[in-house]
């Protein structure tokens, strides 16, 4: 008898390769993370850009600023960018907590903070999922 060699096993596996918070994960078709990891993964440029909408929001709020070209010329950038950060202060605080503790969705990005967004929390939660044709992002921590 002779014996033929086995040639090994191949599987394949359909994935994308996103950079999250300076590092590159794996993400999966259904948009989660190939590599689930024990400790959280902080994308500290959503962070920052949500820490910046609050703080905009604030000079706006308390009168440093009167109109948001006034306070896009302060910093030295565009108005329609001001307008688009300064927005984040309004995010659900689900999301909020989710990012700020690197338990989004790995498909999230920080260009979709910066889409148009509705006012209401709940569907804040739907459009952020429906992006990526995720389902409900329920995983963000939503307390019922």
């Amino acid at each position: 008898m002779s014996e033929q060699q086995n040639p090994g096993l191949t599987t394949d596996i359909l994935m994308k390769f996103r950079i999250r918070g300076g590092k590159t994960v794996m993400v999966l078709p259904d948009g989660t993370r190939a590599i689930e990891r024990k400790e959280a993964i902080v994308d500290t440029t959503m962070v920052k850009i949500i820490a910046r909408g609050h703080r905009w929001h604030r000079l706006l709020s308390d009168g440093s600023h009167n109109t948001i070209e006034d306070l896009a010329a302060g910093e030295k950038i565009s108005p329609s960018y001001v307008s688009r950060v300064t927005r984040l202060a309004f995010l659900a605080p689900g999301i909020i907590e989710a990012i700020l503790e690197g338990k989004q969705p790995a498909h999230l990005t920080m260009k979709d903070l910066l889409t148009p967004f509705p006012a209401e929390w709940s569907q804040q939660e739907r459009h952020f999922a429906e992006i990526h044709q995720n389902g409900p992002m329920v995983q963000l921590n939503r307390k019922e």
